[in-house]
């Protein structure tokens, strides 16, 4: 997203004084146009495609060719793919090298934050897609969540600190998000048209994620120095998610009962479940709100006014895809002992927090047009080109040209899950043959041969994780913990 720290230095704003200074702006506009032309008109959401395509139906080793691909192409953009990687990483079994993979895109996007994003100029005479990826916000959440279910599946020791890394990613975002909305809310309400979009506030788009302190809870149930603290954090997921299923029933047992019997362990069932979310291009029609944001930016780059009319822009929309699965339901010896319950809406997080940043999304892509013609009005100013000249009709054709290349930044975390499920089960010391069965829209139970056999250790906590993205589990199920 832009904010106003952003901005670099005004760029129509230093009014030339000859001819050759227009002819030297044409050829930048060419230029400009070039560069975004050989860089090729495919999108990422039809590049990351094929990727997905192979990922959902259990093809992991093509899949993985096909992120491969990408990254060699596609360097600038390697971040994206990095995360999707990862995922398929996890998937085939190799938790490790996923949170290696996830750790570095992680201090990667960190590292982004912290400093001027000089590209934001270069954005402006191109598109979004000019500027690295620095990741939406709910996927610098997720990665500190998938971070701690990768660590969880292999030697866990790091995974409390994830999970403490996914409520403190998201308090910083809330604070962000909801300081820079107040420098706008106001103006842009007094200023809005019925029937416009309202402004979502941040503390209902930016909900905390209940993973991490579920996490935590489970974790802290396994030793009796930390109950309390396993009670706090059970506290923290009933208050963050209320809809969560588990939440009031987990929270009684933290609070009035033993974590678990004697010559008894817990099974944790994590399934990642559905098609995650995606972002296709579309076309747009400003607002009153977005005008009032884009006046803003406009003028940090140029004196020229927004028109009072605009043809559509180009912006990316977030597209959920329907579950067709429900969750999974787990057997264990044979018996049926429940079902998953979600903990992580996926696509719902994207959804609302792109909702909440609509109206500067449009904005920003007024801007850039607005700064674009005001480019090429500056040419023949500068140069006082007569209408009709070689000059005049080049840099109408620099304009025309540069405005075809806009794209919509389709770039998104592709392999995400829909939803992120988890169940709690206790069960008998030694080993178990668990079955997980992945339930249909109405419910029923549908075919699998997803089975793992486990070790329940007394007092300890055994970790099972299964990824689901259609009706068929694909990859390996994994497991860990039980450890004494």
């Amino acid at each position: 997203m832009f904010g106003e720290s952003r901005l670099e230095a005004p760029i129509a704003s230093v009014s030339p004084h000859s001819a050759a200074t227009a002819t030297g702006l044409v050829r930048f506009c060419l230029l400009a146009f070039l560069v975004v032309s050989t860089s090729g008109c495919a999108s990422h959401y039809d590049r990351v495609w094929i990727v997905r395509e192979e990922y959902h139906a259990g093809r992991l080793d093509l899949a993985r060719d096909a992120v491969e691909k990408q990254l060699k192409h596609h360097k600038r953009d390697a971040d994206v793919f990095l995360l999707d990687k990862a995922m398929i990483e996890l998937a085939s079994g190799r938790p490790k090298e996923a949170e290696k993979i996830l750790r570095s895109v992680r201090d990667r996007f960190d590292n982004f934050e912290q400093k001027e994003i000089g590209e934001f100029t270069a954005s402006m005479l191109t598109d979004d897609n000019a500027q690295p990826y620095a990741g939406e916000d709910y996927e610098k959440v997720l990665i500190r969540a998938m971070l701690a279910l990768s660590n969880l599946m292999s030697d866990g020791n790091d995974a409390n600190a994830y999970a403490l890394q996914i409520v403190d990613k998201q308090q910083q975002i809330i604070q962000k998000v909801t300081e820079k909305q107040k420098k706008t809310i106001d103006l842009a309400r007094s200023k809005q048209k019925a029937g416009e979009p309202e402004f979502v506030p941040a503390e209902l788009a930016y909900k905390q994620v209940a993973l991490g302190p579920y996490i935590r809870a489970m974790l802290a149930e396994e030793s009796p120095l930390t109950l309390d603290q396993a009670a706090k954090a059970r506290v923290q997921v009933a208050s963050f998610d209320p809809g969560f299923r588990d939440a009031n029933a987990d929270l009684q047992r933290a609070q009035y009962e033993a974590p678990v019997g004697a010559g008894r362990g817990v099974l944790y069932v994590f399934a990642l479940v559905g098609r995650g979310p995606i972002k296709q291009e579309k076309e747009e029609v400003a607002t009153q709100v977005s005008l009032l944001i884009a006046d803003r930016i406009v003028n940090a780059f140029s004196n020229r006014a927004i028109p009072p009319t605009l043809a559509p822009v180009k912006v990316p929309q977030v597209i959920n895809f329907p579950s067709v699965s429900e969750g999974v339901a787990v057997h264990v010896d044979g018996k049926r002992v429940g079902s998953t319950a979600t903990i992580v809406d996926v696509g719902s997080m994207a959804a609302r927090q792109q909702q909440a940043h609509y109206p500067e999304i449009i904005a920003k892509a007024v801007a850039r047009r607005v700064v674009k013609k005001g480019l090429i009005y500056a040419v023949e100013e500068a140069g006082k080109v007569d209408q009709g000249s070689l000059l005049s009709l080049g840099a109408m054709a620099a304009g025309v040209a540069w405005e075809a290349t806009e794209n919509a930044d389709t770039r998104c975390w592709a392999l995400l899950p829909d939803t992120i499920q988890v169940l709690r089960i206790e069960l008998p010391v030694g080993e178990h043959e668990v079955h997980l069965l992945p339930l249909g829209r109405n419910g029923h139970e549908l075919a699998s041969n997803a089975r793992k056999k486990v070790e329940i250790v007394d007092g300890r906590n055994t970790y099972l994780m299964g990824t689901l993205p259609t009706t068929q589990f694909v990859g390996q199920l994994l497991t860990s913990g039980g450890h004494d």
